[in-house]
């Protein structure tokens, strides 16, 4: 069995005790971890607090240090990096905060690559003095920016509006970076606080979105002043735009193109664009009048010609998850014919059967939208397709 001196034992051995002794009487709150560019600077956001029964008085003097690497005082005390006495600064550190008011936020300026190390906090506020041993702040200075992060909130379809914001981290809020992207000139910067009193650079653009967003690169910068403003570093982030919409373009395209004969092969092409897949094709023939549906579930659409094609009007129907588009009326040209008066007429009349059919689907959605929930028991079908066979 282990006693109680073994544990201990094992405890300094393991490391656990020297990370975090039992004994420290001061603790920090302020981030753990924190990224800077060097030639810039880095506010670290900093309170302290001691342990109730120590003998802090605010009313006395209080001085700061920040040590690097190790936190025992008593055994590295070179290790002493600033202290706010003045007595000893070797990197070019202020405290910004009120020590009285347990404020030690400060303020780390021109930085370099080898200032990358772990920090401890310590306080002198007369016989009280301690350092936080639990509370290391590790310290990272990098030679190039961290790049912008591009963010958007919203569903990425045709005629949503979404927020696009494009963000920095701004370690050093005294000197700012500058955001600018491809969706605006000049866009205002905003600096933001978070939630660990850490900075943000940040701007936004609400658009509404048409097919013609798909694939747009969204391009942000974000420019780092450095050196007191003499240079500037600069950091870079792309983001396409991936847009989903209904159909567009939808047409039927015959083949062969010659003019068709009287028995000949004829295949019928719905073609259309859409960013998602094409769910299903449908197609339709008005033949005296009457609408017809003669096809669906095929884009290519094959038959042999009669004298009864002669007059008949083919169109198709594209559909994905999105929605379903139709094209303009086709017609066959038999051999001997030409696109007469006649034709041209009744592509016409085709043209403007199919927009009155989507003008009342328009409207017959539009007023199923407004109408009260029914009861559970009543059945609402919407979209449903009719057919008209010849009588």
């Amino acid at each position: 069995m282990l006693t109680d001196n073994m544990l201990l034992t094992l405890f300094f051995v393991s490391g656990a005790l020297a990370d975090c002794p039992q004994y420290s009487h001061l603790f920090i709150t302020a981030p753990k971890q924190m990224e800077a560019l060097s030639g810039s600077c880095l506010l670290i956001p900093c309170i302290f607090s001691a342990k109730p029964d120590q003998d802090f008085n605010s009313v006395r003097k209080t001085f700061g240090l920040w040590i690097k690497s190790d936190s025992r005082f008593g055994t590295n005390r070179n290790n002493v990096i600033f202290n706010s006495s003045g007595t000893f600064t070797t990197y070019p550190m202020s405290i910004t905060g009120d020590l009285s008011q347990k404020q030690c936020t400060t303020l780390f300026s021109s930085l370099i690559t080898s200032y990358t190390d772990t920090y401890f906090f310590r306080i002198e506020n007369g016989p009280f003095t301690a350092t936080a041993d639990c509370n290391p702040l590790q310290i990272t200075v990098h030679d190039s920016p961290p790049s912008p992060r591009i963010e958007i909130s919203g569903d990425l379809k045709e005629k949503e509006s979404v927020t696009i914001s494009c963000s920095a981290s701004t370690p050093c809020p005294h000197s700012p970076p500058k955001l600018t992207w491809n969706l605006q000139q000049d866009p205002p910067n905003n600096i933001e606080e978070n939630t660990d009193r850490t900075f943000t650079t940040k701007i936004q653009k609400t658009i509404t979105l048409s097919d013609t967003h798909d694939g747009f690169t969204i391009s942000c910068s974000a420019t780092y002043p450095v050196n007191e403003g003499r240079e500037v570093k600069t950091a870079e982030e792309r983001k396409t735009l991936n847009v989903s919409y209904p159909p567009k373009d939808v047409m039927v395209v015959i083949s062969p193109t010659d003019p068709v004969s009287v028995g000949s092969v004829v295949n019928l092409t719905c073609s259309c664009r859409g960013k998602h897949p094409v769910v299903n094709f449908v197609w339709y023939m008005i033949s005296d009048g009457r609408l017809e549906l003669i096809k669906a579930d095929t884009q290519v659409y094959g038959f042999k010609v009669t004298n009864g094609d002669r007059g008949r009007v083919y169109y198709c129907g594209c559909r994905n998850d999105r929605d379903i588009q139709l094209s303009t009326g086709c017609q066959l040209i038999f051999e001997g014919e030409q696109v007469g008066v006649e034709v041209i007429l009744k592509i016409l009349a085709v043209i403007m059967l199919v927009s009155t059919l989507v003008i009342f689907e328009c409207w017959f959605r539009s007023r199923c939208s407004t109408e009260p929930v029914k009861d559970t028991g009543e059945a609402v079908y919407v979209n449903s397709a009719v057919e008209l066979h010849p009588s």
